[in-house]
């Protein structure tokens, strides 16, 4: 028995992202309202959502709940059937699946929440693995496998692979024929297993990075990957290549760091990130510039105040020593 004829499929959408930002948040409405209606001009009767529906694990801000709310009971009225299960930021305790931020979605008609894993009708579903369930994962088997794993050597994103801790192993999903899963954003494919890459873009580790959005799944075919057409995007130019055509780089929504490789009063720089916002409708624009000093070479913002997300990155990227990799600590940051 099927359990599914077509399903659409999505995962760490992040509510409650960038301490709680409106910008954030209308978002994920608009990804949403994408994702049903390209869901139903591909006749797809069931969703999948395959977690981190949240992104605070200790609080929820009452907007972030409320646009929640909104947003499940939207996929609730739309599908025949949506599967939900949290990812490891929806759990209030990491090594504990009892209390969550999203245990108001039982209450919602049409969302059926999944706390525990579960074979049905040869598709596999499995929520954020705690203590040693991982261990169990060898005797599952089924034709599709849904999950929030953290499997090592996979890319976390771009720049910084997930280190072999020496549990969960790819190899131990062997026994089914695809698995899906959410918590690494970068969409990508090994084997039998694919990463389907969160909603959208979230911040400079996605610099370049665009493929992101939804996947289709006939039951019996291949899967198929639809990338948001209206996602924000992230992007780091030096300023040179962004003079060089303004107009074709700079996209809405965009999120703009300039590496200022060209020497500009702060009036200049001031007008070249007025221009990026007003006139081509980015998000913002940071000009940095390189200052060299005794302590070594570090990168400052010259035109706004950053935010605590840029000010760590900066700085961990920054970071000079030969006991820690700076990428791998972007990563680890990123993922918190």
């Amino acid at each position: 028995m099927e359990f599914f004829k077509k399903a659409a499929v999505f995962t760490d959408i992040h509510l409650g992202l960038k301490s709680n930002s409106k910008a954030h948040s209308d978002d994920c409405v608009e990804f949403v309202d994408w994702f049903i209606a390209t869901a139903k001009e591909n006749g797809c009767e069931t969703a999948i959502f395959c977690g981190d529906w949240n992104h605070n694990r200790s609080n929820i801000n009452i907007t972030t709940l409320n646009t929640g709310i909104e947003l499940l009971e939207k996929l609730g009225a739309a599908f025949q059937q949506v599967i939900f299960f949290p990812g490891n930021h929806d759990l209030y305790y990491k090594d504990r699946r009892d209390m969550s931020s999203v245990a108001y979605g039982k209450h919602i008609p049409g969302i059926t929440m999944l706390t525990e894993p579960i074979v049905m009708d040869e598709v596999a579903f499995v929520p954020w693995l705690v203590g040693d369930e991982w261990k169990k994962l060898k005797k599952m088997k089924s034709r599709y496998m849904f999950g929030h794993f953290e499997l090592p050597l996979f890319m976390m994103n771009a720049m910084v692979q997930m280190p072999d801790h020496g549990e969960i192993q790819a190899d131990d999903l062997g026994n089914n024929e695809y698995v899906f899963t959410g918590h690494f954003h970068k969409r990508q494919a090994r084997g039998n297993i694919h990463y389907i890459g969160n909603a959208f873009p979230h911040n400079f580790a996605d610099t370049f990075d665009d493929d992101r959005g939804m996947m289709i799944l006939e039951w019996g075919s291949v899967p198929q990957y639809i990338n948001w057409p209206n996602a924000p995007l992230y992007r780091i130019f030096k300023l040179d290549q962004l003079l060089d055509n303004m107009e074709a780089r700079i996209k809405p929504k965009m999120h703009i760091r300039v590496n200022m490789n060209i020497d500009l009063s702060h009036s200049e720089a001031k007008y070249i990130k007025e221009l990026a916002i007003e006139q081509y409708g980015a998000r913002e624009c940071s000009m940095l510039v390189e200052r060299k000093d005794l302590e070594g070479t570090s990168t400052i913002e010259i035109t706004q105040f950053e935010t605590v997300d840029q000010i760590v990155t900066n700085q961990l990227i920054n970071i000079e020593s030969e006991n820690f990799d700076p990428n791998v600590l972007l990563g680890i940051y990123n993922s918190l």
